[in-house]
C-alpha cells in the first residue's frame, strides 16, 4: 500500500470517528458508546467492501492500527470539553459534524475504489465505484442508524451523490493521470460538493407524500 494512500486513511479513520463521537455524545452516551460509535463510523464501511472483496477478515482486524485511532480519537472527544462546548452552541456542533464528515466520506471513497483496482476489479467500472461509495457512506449510514436518526445518505443535502461522482472521477482518471492524482481528485471532490451543498443547501427532489391508503401522515398533524 502506498504511503499517502495509508496517510488518507488514517485521516480519514480520525475524521469519521470524530464524528460518530460527536453524535454518540449528543446523544447522551456513555463512554463506551461513544468510542463504539466512533469505531462504527470510521471503520464500518471498511469491513463491508472487505467482505465484498473476499478480503477476510477484514483490514479492521488484521491492522488494528485503525480500531485505535478511532478509539483514541473517540475518547479524547469524550474526555475533551470540545463536545461540552458543542453542546451549547448548535452552529459550531453542525459545522464540526460537517467538515468532518465531509472529510471522512471523500477519503474513504478514494480509498475504496483504491482497494477494488489492488484486487483486480479496475476494469470493473460499475464495482470499483460501487465499492467506492460503499466504504465512503457505509460507516455513517452504521452510525446514523446506532444513534436512531435519519442517515445522512437519504435526507442530508447532496451525500451519496458526492461520493458516487468522486468515485466516477477516480476510476474514470486513474488509467489516464495515475493513482495519486485521481484519489486527490475524488477526495477533494467530494469533498466540495458535501460543503458546497451543505453551504448553498443544495437537496434531491424529496418525495412528496400526503396521506392516504388508510395511513396516518405525520406531517398532518
Amino acid at each position: 500500500m502506498p504511503v499517502f494512500i495509508l496517510i488518507l486513511e488514517i485521516i480519514g479513520t480520525a475524521a469519521f470517528a470524530v464524528s460518530g463521537a460527536l453524535l454518540a455524545a449528543r446523544k447522551r452516551m456513555d463512554i463506551f458508546g461513544v468510542c463504539t460509535m466512533g469505531l462504527v463510523a470510521a471503520c464500518g464501511g471498511g469491513v463491508v467492501r472487505d467482505i465484498l472483496l473476499g478480503r477476510l477478515p477484514p483490514m479492521m482486524f488484521r491492522t488494528p492500527i485503525y480500531a485505535v485511532i478511532a478509539v483514541v480519537m473517540s475518547a479524547l472527544v469524550f474526555t475533551s470539553r470540545v463536545h461540552r462546548l458543542l453542546e451549547k452552541r448548535e452552529r459550531l456542533y453542525e459545522y464540526a459534524m460537517l467538515y468532518a464528515d465531509a472529510l471522512g466520506l471523500g477519503i474513504f471513497t478514494a480509498v475504496g475504489v483504491t482497494a477494488a483496482v489492488e484486487m483486480g476489479y479496475g476494469d470493473s467500472f460499475f464495482f470499483s465505484v460501487f465499492l467506492g461509495v460503499i466504504t465512503g457512506v457505509g460507516g455513517g449510514v452504521m452510525r446514523d442508524i446506532m444513534a436512531q436518526v435519519p442517515p445522512y445518505i437519504f435526507v442530508k443535502h447532496i451525500y451519496a451523490c458526492a461520493s458516487l461522482v468522486g468515485a466516477m472521477l477516480c476510476v474514470w482518471l486513474w488509467p489516464l493521470v495515475g493513482e495519486m492524482a485521481a484519489v486527490l481528485v475524488c477526495c477533494g471532490t467530494v469533498t466540495v460538493i458535501r460543503l458546497l451543498a451543505a453551504h448553498y443547501h443544495w437537496s434531491l427532489p424529496k418525495a412528496a407524500y400526503e396521506g392516504g391508503l388508510g395511513m396516518d401522515s405525520e406531517d398532518d398533524e
